[in-house]
C-alpha cells in the first residue's frame, strides 16, 4: 500500500487553528512527538489518524491526503528547464526536497513562472503588433483548467461513481440514443434536430425556456449521443459539479463555466466508455483507438481523451497525454497524465509529428521524441474530422497526437513495428519561444533568453543563427 505523507498540509492546518503540536496531538490521541514526526514528513500517515483528523477538525480526508507531488514534479522539472535557469538549476533530488519540506513555496514559484511566461508572450505579441487580451499578467482560463485536470491527473473518482450510477439498468448500445430522449422527455425536455440554416455555426442548445434540447444536423450520430449525456450530466449532476468547482481554486466566472463544460464532457465520456470495459478493451486491442471508436460508439478524439483518465489507483491504463492542434499549429486542446510539459502558449513543437498527420489524412503517425531533459516518449498521431456547416467550411481537420513515456511503448501496438530499446528520437521542445534547442533548423521565433551573438559573416540555419 502506497504510503501517504501529509507533513506540510498538517501544519498549515494546524496553524489556521492555532493550535501547537501538543494541542493537537491531543484532540487526535496521539503523542505530541509523532505529531511532529507527522509535519516533518518523518512517518506517513495511518487510516486512524487520518479518519480522527477528518472528525476533530472537519476537512475532507483528500484535502489532507491527496498526493499530488508527482504532477509536481514534472511541472517543477518542466519550468527549470527554461533557459534563465540554466547557470544555477536545482537537481532532482533537491526539487523533490523543495516539494516535501517546502510544496507552498514550489506552488507559489509554479504560479510566477506561468505568470512570467504569460506575460513574455503577451509582450511578444504586441512587439509583433498584435493586442494581447488582458492584463499583462492573467493567465488565460483554459490554463486555470488544465492545471486543475493535471494536479488530479487528469482522473475524477467521483465522476467515475457518477458515470457507473448513470444506468438503473444495462441499455443496449444501439438503444441509448432513444433511450437519453427519453430520459430527458421525462424531466420535461424534448430533444429536436434541426437543420445547419436554423441553428448556424451552434452544434448544440438548450432553450430552457421552450424546454427544448436542439442538435444540429452537421453532429454525426457519435457526437449527438455524446451531446445528449453531457447535457444529462449538466443537469443532474450540478451539485457534484458544484464541490469540484469549490475544490478547483477556479475563480473567475469564464474560467468557472469552461470547468464545468470539461467536468460534464468527462462524465459523458465515462458514460459512454465505462472504466473497467474501456480499460480491457484497451489492453487487449493494444490501445487500438480506431477499434475502441468503434467497439463503444465513439469519435476517435473521444475514445483517446477518454483513454487520458485511466488513472484509477490500482487499475491504472498507459498514462497519456493528449494535443490537438489545428491546421496553424495552434493548441486547441490538451489534457495530461504524464510528466510531459505540453505547449500553453503558441504553438507546438514543429518537429513534432503531429503536424506531419495533416499529410497523411487518417492514417496513424509514430514517432520517439526526446525533450530538452533527455526524457523521451513515443508518440502518435491522426487527423480528426470536425463537423462541417457547408462547403465553406469543408476539410476541417485537426491533428490530435497521443504520448506516453517511452518504458510504455510495448503495450502500444502502433509501436509493434518499432525497436524501442535504442529507438531514433527526434529532438523536439516545448514550442520556439522557451526551447533552448539553439541550433534547431525549424525555429520559428527567438527563444526567451536564448540570445546569441551576432555574427555578420556567418549565415546558420534559421536567421537566429549566424
Amino acid at each position: 500500500m502506497q504510503k501517504t505523507f501529509i507533513g506540510p498540509r498538517l501544519r498549515r492546518l494546524r496553524a489556521e487553528r492555532g493550535e501547537t503540536q501538543a494541542q493537537m496531538a491531543r484532540a487526535l490521541g496521539v503523542s505530541a512527538s509523532y505529531v511532529n514526526l507527522l509535519e516533518n514528513n518523518q512517518r506517513s500517515v495511518s487510516v486512524p489518524v487520518l479518519l480522527r483528523l477528518m472528525e476533530v477538525c472537519g476537512v475532507d480526508w483528500r484535502e489532507i491526503a491527496e498526493d499530488d507531488s508527482t504532477t509536481h514534479l514534472a511541472d517543477l522539472r518542466a519550468a527549470m528547464a527554461d533557459p534563465v535557469f540554466a547557470d544555477a538549476r536545482p537537481d532532482l533530488a533537491e526539487l523533490r526536497a523543495a516539494l516535501v519540506h517546502a510544496p507552498g513555496l514550489a506552488a507559489a514559484f509554479l504560479k510566477l513562472h506561468r505568470a512570467w511566461l504569460a506575460t513574455t508572450d503577451q509582450l511578444m505579441s504586441l512587439a509583433a503588433g498584435q493586442e494581447a487580451d488582458g492584463p499583462a499578467i492573467a493567465a488565460p482560463p483554459e490554463a486555470g483548467v488544465h492545471d486543475f485536470f493535471r494536479r488530479n491527473r487528469n482522473h475524477f473518482p467521483e465522476l467515475e461513481e457518477a458515470a457507473d450510477a448513470f444506468w438503473p439498468a444495462p441499455v443496449p448500445p444501439d438503444e441509448v440514443y432513444s433511450a437519453l430522449k427519453a430520459r430527458l422527455r421525462s424531466a420535461g425536455i424534448s430533444v429536436r434536430l434541426v437543420p445547419v440554416a436554423e441553428m448556424p455555426q451552434t452544434l448544440r442548445r438548450h432553450d430552457e425556456r421552450a424546454g427544448e434540447v436542439l442538435l444540429s444536423e452537421a453532429l454525426d450520430h457519435p457526437n449527438r449521443v455524446f451531446q445528449l449525456v453531457h447535457v444529462c450530466a449538466l443537469l443532474e449532476r450540478r451539485a457534484l459539479l458544484d464541490r469540484l468547482l469549490e475544490r478547483s481554486g477556479i475563480t473567475g466566472e469564464t474560467g468557472r463555466a469552461r470547468c464545468r463544460v470539461e467536468l460534464a464532457n468527462y462524465v459523458a465520456a465515462a458514460v459512454l466508455m465505462p472504466y473497467d470495459a474501456f480499460l480491457a478493451e484497451a489492453r487487449a486491442s493494444q490501445y487500438d483507438f480506431d477499434h475502441l471508436a468503434t467497439r463503444f460508439g465513439v469519435s476517435f478524439e473521444q475514445a483517446c481523451h477518454r483513454a487520458t483518465t485511466l488513472q484509477r489507483e490500482g487499475a491504472q491504463g498507459v498514462p497519456f497525454f493528449f494535443l490537438r492542434i489545428d491546421r496553424a499549429g495552434n493548441v486547441t486542446k490538451r489534457f495530461n497524465a504524464t510528466e510531459f510539459h505540453l505547449a500553453e502558449y503558441g504553438g507546438a513543437c514543429p518537429r513534432l509529428e503531429l503536424h506531419m498527420a495533416f499529410r497523411l489524412p487518417g492514417r496513424i503517425v509514430p514517432q520517439f521524441v526526446e525533450m530538452p531533459d533527455a526524457s523521451q516518449y513515443f508518440v502518435f498521431s491522426r487527423t480528426v474530422d470536425r463537423p462541417s456547416f457547408g462547403r465553406q467550411a469543408q476539410d476541417h481537420r485537426m491533428a490530435v497526437g497521443m504520448g506516453c513515456a517511452i518504458r510504455h511503448a510495448p503495450e502500444i501496438g502502433y509501436a509493434a513495428a518499432f525497436r524501442v530499446t535504442g529507438a531514433e528520437v527526434t529532438e523536439i521542445g516545448i514550442n520556439c519561444r522557451v526551447c533552448p534547442r539553439a541550433n534547431c533548423d525549424q525555429r520559428a521565433h527567438q527563444a526567451v533568453l536564448l540570445a546569441r551573438p551576432i555574427d555578420e559573416r556567418r549565415r546558420g540555419a534559421t536567421r537566429f543563427e549566424s
